[in-house]
Order: structure tokens, then sequence, then C-alpha cells
């Protein structure tokens, strides 16, 4: 695009729009779509919209900078772009396409363990920081040697999934008779009712790649995390799609972060889709923030133009909250940056962005 060129997209919102126009009604809903009665999905966003930020005033806040670091390296935002194992479904060049928009855009990526293109396209893809994304058995034979393989490809961490321990039942998907065409050898892995603090246990014993458990969603689980010396505990609910009548993510962050004290990071994902999002997260303590379904939006709308334009609008987004809050760095936020407040719209997986049209959903809900 050369600097007389309008932007194709201007607001994430129009990003959504494109998104909803070219995914065909089953792939829409996989994406949209939460677990059961989709409780916890609406917590996700509903723990967001429930905090309004408490700007500081009279600062100087010239030279806003919304980068941080993960792992000791530089990182343009404090985002991740989070596993998905069907990212080829949203686009024909899958985890490519989005390994070389993270790579662009300076933020980090996972590469999912189901994603078919394998841990070898993102290596390949990005020279930024990437994590490896697992779904693991009980004493799964295939650990040590997954862990030996992408530690030599140059990942910065090694992530275990633990909040599969059965398949969420995603009646969106259900009520279409929709079968995952993505869904092959992998899928059992979704079912893992044999993984036990035992197998973090033996990669910690094994292995010196910094571990990531990702699915914690109480303060007791986060400190078993430190006490197996895990090295990132990551907050989610799986973007609401495994357990119904959750927590939202954010409504469970202050819990974790308290209790792991310090003694390693913590990381959060669940209904992040805009700039303030990112900041109300950051300041409840989150040092990492990770995003899926709005990569996933830009992915089906663009490609990796969509989702480097996403990023783009974020980071935007996030430098002009951080200026307003009268801070200048993520690492000037605080507790004190955000209060409870009302929820002002009915809350739902899209309600970020009001300026949808109405139809674009035929389900209120969604």
């Amino acid at each position: 695009m050369t600097d007389d060129q309008e932007p194709e997209f201007a607001t994430l919102h129009e990003v959504v729009a494109a998104a909803r126009g070219r995914l065909e009604p089953p792939i829409w809903d996989y994406l949209t779509g939460g677990g059961g009665t989709e409780t916890t999905l609406a917590r996700n966003r509903l723990a967001l919209d429930r905090l309004a930020l408490r700007p500081r005033v009279l600062r100087n806040v010239r030279g806003v900078d919304a980068g941080t670091s993960v792992f000791g390296r530089p990182i343009a935002l404090p985002v991740a772009l989070a596993p998905v194992g069907s990212v080829d479904s949203f686009d024909s060049g899958g985890l490519a396409t989005v390994a070389a928009a993270a790579d662009r855009c300076g933020v980090p990526i996972f590469c999912g363990g189901l994603a078919p293109e394998g841990a070898e396209t993102v290596a390949a893809g990005t020279s930024g920081p990437k994590i490896y994304q697992a779904y693991l058995r009980g004493d799964d034979p295939r650990l040590d040697e997954l862990v030996e393989r992408v530690a030599a490809l140059g990942y910065d961490a090694f992530c275990i999934t633990v909040d599969a321990a059965h398949p969420g039942r995603r009646e969106r998907d259900i009520a279409r008779r929709f079968v995952k065409p993505w869904v092959g050898a992998g899928a059992h892995l979704l079912d893992q009712p044999t993984l036990s603090w035992s197998d973090v246990e033996h990669y910690r014993a094994r292995h010196q790649l910094p571990l990531i458990l990702k699915g914690i969603a109480t303060a007791e689980d986060a400190v078993l995390a430190v006490e197996h010396g895990v090295d990132v505990v990551y907050v989610s609910n799986h973007g609401g799609r495994q357990l119904d009548h959750g927590r939202g993510a954010l409504d469970v962050l202050p819990e974790v972060v308290a209790a792991v004290s310090g003694r390693s990071q913590v990381w959060v994902d669940g209904g992040v889709n805009r700039g303030t999002d990112v900041v109300k997260a950051l300041a409840l303590g989150a040092d990492l923030v990770g995003i899926g379904r709005i990569y996933l939006y830009g992915l089906a709308a663009a490609g990796q133009v969509g989702v480097e334009t996403v990023l783009q609008l974020l980071a935007a987004e996030v430098r002009e909250a951080l200026a307003l809050c009268g801070v200048t760095s993520p690492r000037d936020l605080g507790p004190a940056f955000v209060t409870t407040a009302e929820a002002v719209r009915p809350v739902h997986v899209l309600s970020a962005f009001p300026l949808l049209a109405p139809a674009l959903d035929s389900d209120p809900t969604v």
C-alpha cells in the first residue's frame, strides 16, 4: 500500500465484518462459538466490560512505547498470537501466513500442536519469540522427543494446555452436524484425562526449555504450578470453549497474580479484542496478553495483511489507552488504573464492536 492509498480496513469492526462475509456459516460458528450454553464465553467479555479505566492526567506522555519483552527478547506489543489448531480453515496460507504477520509486527506466536503445518513452519517463518503448544496425555511417550525437537528449532518455550481433560461440547457445531475437516490422527489429544502434575514433574526434571501451563483458572492451581517450577502461569478458559459456566478470565486473573506473587510470569487470554482490553489485563498484573479470535478475523478477512492490520490497529489502540491513562509504558500500569463498573451493552462475543450491523449474525447472542 502506498502512502496515498486508503487502507482497506481502518477499524477493527471492518475487519470482523469482512471475515463474516468470507467465511462459510459452519466455520464462522466454529470460530465464534463456545462450550455448552456459552456462559463462559460471555463471561470472558463481561469480565472485561465490567472494568473501567482510571486515567491520570497532567503527565508528560510524549514517547509512549507499548513494547515489552518475552524470555529476554524484545517485542513490539504486549500480546501473543494464541495457539489455534485449525488456522488453515480461515485462510489457505494457514500457520505460515500467521507466522509471517507475527514476524512483521514483532509479536510472539504460538505454534498449536494440532496445526497440520508443524513446528518447522513457524520456526522458518519468524525470527521473533515463538512458543510450541502441545496437547499431551499422561506419561505421553512423545514428550521428551517433542521438547528436544522444538528446542533444536529455536523455540523459546514449551506450553502444555491443561484444560482439556475432556472435550468441550460445542453445540453450534453439533447443531449444524459440522464435522471439522481438519480433525485427524491428533484429535484424540483433545481428550487428556490422565494428564497430571507428575507429568509436569517429569518435564521439569528433564528439560531446561521454559515451561508454560495454559488453562490455569484458580489460585490453588497457580500455587501448585509455581511449586512445580513452571515459568509461566497462563490464565485461560480455552476461549470459553471447554468448561461451561466457568468464570471470565479477567475475573480469575487477580487471584492468580496474588497467588503467584512474582514467582513466575502470568499470562492471560479470553475475550480480548481491543487495545483497552489489553491495558486492563496488564493493569491487573498480566505480563502478556493472548489474542485468538481477533487475529483469526484478520486472517479470514485478508490473509497476512489482515493479521498485520489487526495487530497495527491493536497497537494504535494500546498506545492511545496508555497515553490517555497518563503512562508511557505497560510497566507503569497497576491495579490503581482500573475499577469495577457496569457493563453498558448486552454482552456477546462481538460486543466489543458496537458499530457492526445488527444483521452480521442471525443469532444476537453470538
